[in-house]
């Protein structure tokens, strides 16, 4: 396939002479060409890398907004707690066994953690 689109270049340069039996190529049919291979690339790297990102991104964003005060969660710094209260973009969590309040950004949140504990200051001591 590559000698075939070499040789069309070289054509269209010569006023389209044939070149090793390949015909007069229209120079529509020689763009088509070239540009096709791109778009097709340009596909596959959408549905490869863009498209699962966007579905990761709107998996958590859509966790964070469900976020709620008894939430077990644990930060991207490694911080299991307790959240005690959200505000608008802030989220107040309860760390180990002293109950120490960390004031911790919404986005900080890696995850909800499965398990709930109703008074986890009690299970860590």
């Amino acid at each position: 396939m590559l000698n075939w689109i070499f040789r069309i270049a070289p054509a269209l340069a010569e006023g389209a002479e044939a070149i090793d039996g390949v015909e007069d190529v229209s120079p529509v049919a020689a763009l088509l060409q070239m540009i096709l291979p791109l778009a097709l690339i340009f596909a596959a790297m959408y549905f490869i890398m863009i498209r699962p990102q966007r579905k990761k991104d709107k998996k958590v964003k859509e966790m964070l907004g469900n976020l709620k005060v008894t939430d077990r969660v644990t930060t991207i710094g490694g911080i299991h707690g307790t959240i005690t209260g959200i505000k608008d973009q802030d989220v107040i969590l309860t760390v180990g066994k002293d109950n120490v309040q960390l004031n911790m950004a919404r986005w900080a949140i890696r995850s909800i953690d499965d398990e709930t504990l109703e008074n986890d200051a009690e299970a860590l001591n």
